[in-house]
C-alpha cells in the first residue's frame, strides 16, 4: 500500500505544479490580451444593470424625442396613383360559397384518390 500511497502522493505534487504554470499562462495572456486591446478572459468589464426606475426614465425620455421628431415632421398627403387598389371586404355569401367550392374540389381529390388506391 505504501507504493500507491507515494504514486498518489506524487500525483498530486504534479497536479499542484501544473495547476500554478496553467495560472501563470493564463496570468501571461490577460496581460498580452490588455496590451493587445482585445480584453478577452479575466480583463473583461463587469457588466452594469440598470435599475427599473432608471430604465423607465430613458422610455419615457425616448418616447418624448420620437413625438417631437413626429410633431416637427408631419407627412404631405400624397394623392393616389391607383398602383394598389382599394382593400375590398368580401360578403359572408360570397366566403360561403368559396368554402363550398373548396370542398367540392378537395372530395373530388379524395374521390380520385380512392380510386386510384
Amino acid at each position: 500500500m505504501s507504493n500507491l500511497d507515494n504514486a498518489l502522493r506524487e500525483l498530486r505534487e504534479k497536479r499542484g505544479h501544473a495547476q500554478v504554470e496553467i495560472e501563470k499562462l493564463d496570468q501571461i495572456i490577460s496581460g498580452i490580451e490588455s496590451l493587445k486591446g482585445t480584453g478577452a478572459g479575466k480583463a473583461t468589464k463587469p457588466k452594469h444593470t440598470l435599475s427599473a426606475s432608471a430604465r423607465r426614465r430613458i422610455s419615457l425620455a425616448q418616447k418624448v424625442r420620437w413625438a417631437s421628431v413626429r410633431k416637427q415632421s408631419k407627412p404631405t398627403l400624397v394623392a393616389k396613383t391607383g398602383s394598389a387598389p382599394a382593400k375590398r371586404t368580401m360578403s359572408a355569401s360570397a366566403r360561403r360559397k368559396i368554402a363550398a367550392a373548396q370542398r367540392a374540389r378537395w372530395a373530388a381529390v379524395r374521390a380520385g384518390q380512392k380510386k386510384a388506391a
